[in-house]
């Protein structure tokens, strides 16, 4: 199998596994919330009445996706009607090429050779990330300013200040995480994450950087512009914010790319400080549980367990921001600024300071 048939079937899985994992969280977001909040949820769509029990499904993949689509594409007078179809794809396709750099596994050998389990293999792979989430900003700005309407323009200036606010923290966190590990290459990264620590604890990056994980994972919540930070749609004030003139089509991309950074916040969060794809005690040539020696798995078991191992992950994660969406009422546009610029900010170039000189004090950086 030549390099370009391997880069597109690796491309091919991984907008799969992303565009898919986007629309079960539709679902579990919709029967979560119902059980949260003591109700039934999604419930009346079934397949001809014959299923004995209900969960959703139907309504929430099927029959709500068929009704979205075939709505009329409503397009505003007086908009620009280029930027206004434009808006949507530049909201959802950064989301979805962000993953590219992401590893989900080892390597494996395919014909005599060696595959890396990520679309691209970049050494400077958490750039290129970073790069990649701030691009989100300019379907969010587009579609307020091409829509020619003031309540999905003020939308799109909360949004953008609210995502340049919070990338300058999530900026200063990735950078103690680089200054950790020493790398930018985020396979690197996992594969530091394989050793053990007292010899039974696994050396996941949580447990060096608890910080800057927190400084991640609120300011990814925060870029996805989602419950408590849906301050740029908020819908009790603007609507549906920036996309409040979107219909249809146009509005599913937008609602599936929230989704889409979901689990790129996820995906991150996971390689970076819980061991990525990296089964607790698993080796290349099997299990090394302490106290108990080894037990040889097959190269196969490997990296399935390795597969599994990263998607649990990544949707325990996607899980706990949907509970924290049901959970935490919306900041004020104070509060929101306040936490970004008064707290978040000054705390992760506090931990930037002190990793380096811890380094520095260990003598690892001379």
């Amino acid at each position: 199998m030549s390099l370009w048939a391997i880069g597109a079937v690796k491309s091919l899985l991984v907008l799969v596994f992303v565009l898919q994992l986007s629309a079960f969280l539709l679902w579990i977001e919709r029967k979560g919330s119902a059980l949260i909040q003591n109700r039934i949820g999604a419930n009346r769509a079934n397949i001809f009445g014959v299923v004995p029990f209900n969960l959703g499904f139907l309504n929430t993949l099927v029959a709500d996706p068929i009704k979205m689509f075939t709505k009329e594409d409503f397009i505003p007078a007086g908009c620009d009607r280029f930027l206004h179809a434009l808006a949507p794809f530049m909201a959802l396709f950064p989301a979805l090429i962000t993953f590219a750099a992401i590893p989900f596994g080892d390597s494996i050998v395919l014909g005599g050779e060696t595959v890396e389990l990520r679309v691209v293999d970049l050494d400077v792979g958490l750039l290129y990330i970073l790069a990649m989430v701030s691009m989100g900003v300019y379907g969010a700005v587009i579609a307020g300013w091409a829509s020619n309407n003031r309540w999905a323009l003020l939308g799109s200036i909360r949004g953008s200040a609210q995502m340049i606010s919070y990338e300058l923290a999530m900026g200063l966190a990735l950078v103690s995480v680089v200054l950790s590990y020493g790398t930018l290459d985020m396979q690197d990264m996992v594969h530091a994450q394989g050793r053990t620590v007292l010899g039974f604890l696994p050396a996941w990056g949580v447990f060096f950087q608890p910080v800057a994980f927190i400084i991640i994972f609120v300011a990814g919540m925060a870029e996805s512009k989602r419950v408590p930070f849906d301050i740029p749609e908020a819908e009790s004030e603007l609507i549906a914010g920036y996309f409040t003139e979107y219909s249809g089509g146009k509005q599913a991309s937008f609602m599936l790319a929230d989704f889409a950074e979901v689990v790129v916040v996820a995906g991150l969060v996971t390689t970076l400080f819980f061991g990525g794809w990296q089964f607790p005690w698993l080796a290349a040539d099997g299990f090394h549980l302490p106290l108990m020696g080894t037990i040889e798995v097959s190269a196969l078991v490997v990296t399935l367990l390795q597969l599994m191992a990263f998607s649990l992950k990544v949707l325990f994660f996607c899980w706990l921001q949907i509970l924290v969406r049901w959970t935490v009422p919306r900041f004020r546009y104070d509060q929101l600024m306040d936490l970004g610029w008064k707290g978040m900010l000054p705390i992760a170039l506090a931990n930037v300071v002190f990793t380096a000189a811890l380094i520095l004090a260990r003598g690892e950086g001379s």
